[in-house]
């Protein structure tokens, strides 16, 4: 059984995923108004992986015994300079994402919490590739910023990312 404490650090989590899709969602947005539907698409892809993040710990919390409360999620930004702000503050984002993990492996370790311990290894794995994608995009478009064919080509790039659940339990 969750302590008190972990449970409600779990439920945080929930809806901090799901609040993590909707600030997807708003990029995606920004980036349909600036006319980069490839960007928009990869951020599509990163929400629909935050609300598969939000399911896996609403899962789990039910398979522990504990109970989901859902709260009010907040509207997400949706103005921003430029691409280059936008995956800025994506890659900030997943960089708080990271620091709420480790914050909930450092109580699940205090209450050895194994069961919990294993679900947040891979979630903390998960955050070692989602901030280098980020990072790595980060780079491309700065290299790319004053070509603009350049930028369409990483636009189609990005078009072609698809959404993809894990295949296993892990």
């Amino acid at each position: 059984m969750l302590s008190e404490k972990l449970l409600k650090h779990l439920n945080d989590q929930v809806n901090f995923e799901i609040y993590s899709a909707y600030v997807y969602l708003g990029m995606a947005s920004y980036c349909e108004s600036i006319d980069l539907s490839g960007f928009a698409n990869f951020f599509k892809v990163q929400s629909q992986e935050e609300l598969f993040h939000a399911m896996k710990f609403y899962d789990y919390i039910f398979q522990k015994n504990g109970v989901v409360t859902l709260e009010q999620i907040e509207r997400p930004h949706v103005n921003y300079e430029n691409i280059v702000n936008v995956f800025e503050t994506g890659y900030e984002h997943e960089q708080v994402v990271t620091s709420r993990l480790y914050r909930i492996a450092d109580i699940a370790t205090e209450e050895k919490e194994h069961a919990t311990i294993s679900l947040l290894n891979w979630f903390i794995n998960e955050q070692v590739e989602e901030e280098n994608t980020f990072n790595t995009i980060i780079k491309k478009i700065k290299r790319a910023e004053n070509n603009p064919a350049a930028l369409y080509m990483l636009d189609d790039e990005l078009a072609a990312r698809v959404y993809t659940p894990p295949t296993t339990n892990a």
